[in-house]
């Protein structure tokens, strides 16, 4: 049994100088399992008010707080029980465990968790306030310009804290005693200053600009401490200064504390003739904290074109068509999504005995990158958007291409190395494909029906194009040239070894010591005169197997009624490769050990080949 509730309370109003709404919402979900349940209480509000001929000033806020319960109660323990286990003991108490061949698991119930009582809590709260405050003045004198400032302040915070008595949830009744406590908080502020100028001169020429000035700053700091054999079960998480010095653990790995920021200056210019011809143009320029010294700037443009075709003389009286353009463009766009010291290494502690002292030593975790740069797209693109029968049947079709340069991406290296690796630019790569959308309204308010329906068809193909090492392949990262990043380099899967098959004969030349019913790989060695194999299956016959689909897409439709609508959505893909996490050989009900719940399988038997 589980219970969802959703309760929102919204008031809005205004004048012709003013607009506001507030909002109030509660939130609570349970899951399936008992003790795991989420609830969110919501406060929400905008603001725009008018002051005099040319001020105007206004307000978001949107603030949750949060209390998420049970996070850490999982149903592995039940899934991985074989579906004939018996939970209880003869006298029908219930069994604390259920041993099984291989494991033992601990017996889960709704009347187990609640009688748990003091020995066990896990909970997660949060409180988040995200808001943002703009000023506007139009510039006296002169029409068409406005200065705007936009500031954006944000904060979220979390406490999190779990405990778990001796035994529980543990398959040794004698299991010490465990708590943990987190906290995390991530602030963010932001100023963009925005200088507009829009008039339309002649009735025919519309000229748009705008110059903007922008800055932030991000601040993150986590902390976690974790103790043992906590002396009273009252005591949860709350006290953990009370177990025993050695038994209280600060791990280096969950504390962080990183700070970031971006400045950014943009100008941009549009021009449009007559509702029918229009050019845009604009420059850009960022700056990253999180790069390297000499590589933080990055400067990138772009351009567009469209022309409204429906507006020219010979169309204006085509009743079915109401709307026809033609648009193109080109232009960068850049990301900076990196850790904000990725380009400094990292240092991480162990721990060793020197002599008869414990000691903490360190040693070099990441290495680090001063060339380390902006990944940076250009990408041009054509389209066309439509619309029939009053607009009853609109659409766009769009191909574009996009060269993206210094890929950003952490670059795996050697365990030789002594290192685990760096983030580095790393290649490029080039996107290419299309985009087809197309809704239409089949009912349109017949007898109070109304019935929408649309689709859309789109087609990726992605290609690595270079790398910076200048090579072709590099196998210990699964990139190659000419293929998609998204590859599994491994061996193919072409069926299994029966007695039955023409090849049988070569077995224990292509994989010597095999047996019927074993995999069969693909072979791409060479052969002899008498068509024997070369060689033996090897690291050579592995495969770069491509998983990007060849074409991917959705479909939604909504009927309404009066005041009655029902909605459905839904997508497709097809070709490509999906990686099962269940069925996966790290799949925790994929084990195909001891009497445990596991998928069913279609074992290979003599009698059963296929």
């Amino acid at each position: 049994q589980r219970d969802c509730q959703s309760i929102d309370v919204n008031v809005t109003g205004g004048t012709d100088k003013s607009n506001y709404r507030f909002g109030l919402g509660y939130n609570r979900d349970e899951a399936v399992m008992y003790g795991q349940d989420y609830s969110r209480y919501s406060f929400r509000g905008s603001l725009e008010q008018e002051v005099g001929k040319y001020f105007r000033f206004g307000f978001t806020t949107n603030n949750n707080y949060s209390v998420n319960m049970g996070n850490n109660l999982g149903l592995y323990g039940v899934l991985s029980m074989s579906p004939i286990t018996n939970p209880y003991n003869t006298d029908g108490t219930m069994k604390r465990i259920v041993k099984m061949p291989l494991d033992d698991q601990f017996v889960y119930s709704r009347e187990i968790i609640a009688g748990l009582g003091d020995q066990w809590i896990d909970q997660s709260k949060a409180f988040g306030s995200y808001n943002t405050v703009y000023g506007e003045i139009k510039i006296p004198y002169v029409d068409g310009l406005k200065l705007r400032t936009n500031v954006g302040a944000n904060i979220r915070t979390t406490n999190g804290g779990s405990y778990t008595g001796q035994g529980v949830f543990a398959t040794n009744a004698t299991t010490p005693s465990s708590a943990t406590i987190s906290n995390s908080l991530n602030t963010n502020w932001a100023v963009e200053n925005l200088l507009t100028y829009d008039h339309l001169f002649a009735e025919k020429h519309q000229i748009n600009a705008v110059a903007m000035y922008s800055a932030e700053k991000t601040m993150y700091n986590r902390s976690q401490i974790s103790a043992t054999d906590i002396p009273s079960d009252a005591l949860q998480f709350y006290n953990l200064g009370q177990a025993p010095g050695d038994k209280v653990t600060i791990n280096p790995d969950y504390q962080d504390y990183q700070v970031s920021g971006l400045m950014s200056w943009m100008g941009r210019i549009m021009y449009a003739y007559d509702t029918r011809y229009m050019i845009s143009a604009t420059f850009r320029t960022d700056a990253s904290s999180r790069l390297a010294e000499g590589h933080k700037w990055h400067p990138y443009y772009a351009v567009s074109a469209g022309w409204n075709i429906k507006n020219e003389s010979f169309l204006k009286d085509v009743d079915w068509l109401d709307a026809l353009k033609l648009r193109a463009g080109y232009g960068q766009t850049s990301n900076q999504a990196v850790a904000p010291y990725a380009t400094l290494g990292r240092l991480s502690t162990r721990q060793y005995n020197f002599g008869t002292t414990y000691s903490t030593g360190y040693y070099v975790s990441q290495l680090p990158n001063t060339n380390l740069g902006w990944e940076y797209s250009e990408t041009m693109n054509f389209g066309v958007d439509f619309g029939f029968f009053k607009n009853r049947l609109t659409g766009s079709f769009e191909y574009y291409q996009t060269k993206t340069k210094d890929i950003l991406l952490g670059l795996s290296l050697p365990s030789t190395s002594g290192v685990s690796g760096y983030t580095a630019n790393i290649g490029q790569t080039q996107n290419k494909g299309f985009e087809f959308a197309l809704n239409g309204v089949i009912l349109e308010n017949v007898g109070g029906f109304t019935w929408d329906a649309g689709v859309n068809l789109y087609s990726n193909k992605n290609e690595l194009t270079a790398l910076a090492s200048g090579q072709d392949r590099d196998e210990n990262n699964w990139w190659f040239k000419g293929h998609s990043l998204n590859v599994v380099y491994d061996y193919e899967k072409v069926g299994l070894w029966n007695e039955s098959d023409a090849d049988y004969k070569y077995l224990q030349t292509l994989v010597p010591g095999g047996h019927a019913g074993m995999i069969k790989v693909k072979y791409t060695g060479g052969y002899n005169a008498d068509g024997t194999p070369k060689r033996a299956i090897g690291t050579a016959d592995r495969q770069i197997i491509d998983l990007d689909p060849k074409v991917m897409g959705g479909f939604n439709t909504r009927i309404a009624y009066k005041g009655f609508d029902l909605s459905a959505v839904g997508a497709f893909r097809f070709g490509g490769k999906l990686i099962s996490t269940l069925y996966s050989s790290a799949g925790y009900l994929n084990m195909l050990s001891g009497r445990r719940g596991n998928v069913k399988v279609d074992y290979w038997t003599p009698e059963n080949t296929d």
